[in-house]
């Protein structure tokens, strides 16, 4: 095989060559700006923004007019975090596992004495505490931060119960939706959820777009002005070719998201199978009672991480970590709040498997991942 395999659907998926389709269609012929209300060319603009505010909420079950348009995740988890407006400062409950995106901007408010936060206590197996997550929502907060599904471990958190929680002590939720969006059944409305992130090419649209739900009757204040769209929320030209990338690959998702999930969860455990057959130490790290079908997050004890990557990285697309940090070079915050050991840490690998995964590429990622591990260890044997 020529080509290398790709397995890191968790930092970014290909786009859906359907949605790539529509997307190119309304860059090349239906290009118009949707605030241009003078002539057809914003007419269908318009439209087109409006239908895919309506896939987009068939999907997450939330109303259409509850849908803003940002550039992905960071943008509208930034909005959220320091759009709030109840008066300074803010008290924040968050997981330590969160997307950086969130830890990082919280801590930022703190460090502007804007905010204070509080941690939630979490599991070796990446599990939140519910027990303590109730007990410290009983003091209030200005907002509580926990997402749907692990971008690293692949965790799926009890959303449901936490909205209730949330819900019971007049908490507003931002749940970072990010991974878990197009992947297992969210539900806005009925979950308590008070904001909802979603990132485009975590399902298989574009990068630069992204979607922040907001409940009925909150409200942000604006990061970005200058022309009012988007309800004063977040001004600017609507992109509209992502949009309408976005509604498409959610329209996909409610469509083919049961098939495809139980299709892709055969193949992580196929591979994870295989794994385990030729190192029998092997580490699966986080819940795997609760994990999102394509992940597969393991270690290697003993085994650096960096080694295995060197040996691969031409022949198989894996990480070492989340993509948002990877220029830092740091453990995963991630693991070390699960208190793993510092050889489970060095020999963490995330594998994240999508829906143009094939079978070939199963068996052959196995096939390089363990010629790899038998390579180091008859190199250590040998010295």
């Amino acid at each position: 095989m020529s080509n290398p395999i790709y397995l890191d659907y968790h930092s970014t998926t290909p786009v859906d060559r359907r949605v790539a389709d529509k997307v190119y269609d309304y860059m090349v012929h239906n290009f118009g700006n949707s605030s241009s209300i003078d002539h057809v060319f914003g007419d269908r603009t318009q439209e087109a923004v409006k239908k895919a505010q309506q896939q987009i909420a068939d999907l997450i079950n939330s109303s259409p007019q509850e849908i803003i348009f940002t550039s992905g995740a960071t943008e509208s988890i930034n909005l959220v975090i320091q759009g709030l407006i109840q008066p300074y400062p803010h008290r924040y409950i968050i997981s330590p596992l969160e997307h950086k995106a969130v830890i990082d901007t919280c801590q930022a408010m703190v460090k502007k004495g804007l905010g204070e936060i509080v941690w939630l206590k979490v599991d070796n197996k990446g599990r939140i505490d519910l027990n303590h997550l109730e007990k410290v929502c009983t003091h209030g907060a200005d907002l509580l931060c926990i997402m749907g599904a692990n971008n690293e471990i692949g965790n799926i958190y009890p959303i449901e119960k936490i909205g209730g929680i949330a819900h019971k002590y007049h908490i507003p939720f931002l749940c970072d939706g990010s991974q878990a969006v197009g992947k297992i059944p969210v539900n806005f409305e009925d979950w308590g959820i008070t904001f909802l992130t979603i990132s485009g090419h975590k399902l298989y649209a574009p990068k630069g777009i992204g979607a922040l739900v907001i409940k009925k009757g909150f409200s942000l204040q604006p990061l970005i002005y200058g022309g009012g769209h988007q309800k004063g929320i977040r001004s600017g030209t609507l992109n509209v070719s992502g949009i309408v990338g976005l509604g498409e690959a959610c329209y996909l998702r409610q469509l083919e998201m049961r098939e495809d999930e139980g299709s892709i969860e055969l193949k992580r455990n196929h591979l994870q199978s295989l794994l385990q057959a030729k190192i029998p130490d092997l580490v699966i790290n986080g819940d795997t009672e609760n994990r999102l079908a394509g992940n597969l997050h393991i270690s290697i004890p003993n085994m650096p991480n960096s080694a295995i990557i060197a040996r691969i990285r031409h022949k198989l697309a894996i990480s070492t970590g989340s993509a948002c940090s990877s220029a830092t070079f740091s453990p995963s915050h991630v693991l070390r709040a699960m208190n793993l050991d510092d050889t489970t840490i060095e020999g963490a690998l995330r594998i994240g498997i999508g829906k143009f995964t094939t079978e070939i590429e199963i068996e052959k990622s196995a096939e390089i991942i363990n010629n790899a591990v038998m390579e180091i260890l008859n190199l250590s044997n040998k010295y």
